[in-house]
């Protein structure tokens, strides 16, 4: 009877012997950081904005700013500042010359 090689002689061995030297790198940046903030100050005068419509008297009309600038503040905040600070990537200044 002739001896077959297998095809993987490494089966069954552990896969240190092999260690890849990857580094993972947390992917948000300062940069993202800033936008973040920025986005979480935005929400914070629009909560600021819509406490300004509180009053005692039920007859008193409350103030725009209350019932329409902060709720679009807040969408903006929510919705399209905080999603792009945690998306956004900085771009690079250096530019690679072709050949």
């Amino acid at each position: 009877m002739a001896k077959t090689k297998s095809k993987n002689q490494n089966f069954g061995k552990s896969s240190q012997s092999k260690k890849q030297d990857s580094e993972w790198s947390f992917p948000l940046t300062s940069y993202n950081y800033k936008i973040i903030g920025l986005g979480a100050l935005i929400i914070a005068i629009a909560y600021g904005l819509m406490a300004t419509a509180i009053s005692d008297d039920p007859n008193q009309w409350n103030n725009t700013l209350a019932v329409s600038v902060a709720p679009v503040l807040l969408t903006i905040g929510y919705c399209v500042i905080i999603p792009y600070g945690l998306l956004a990537r900085e771009s690079s200044k250096t530019e690679h010359p072709i050949g």
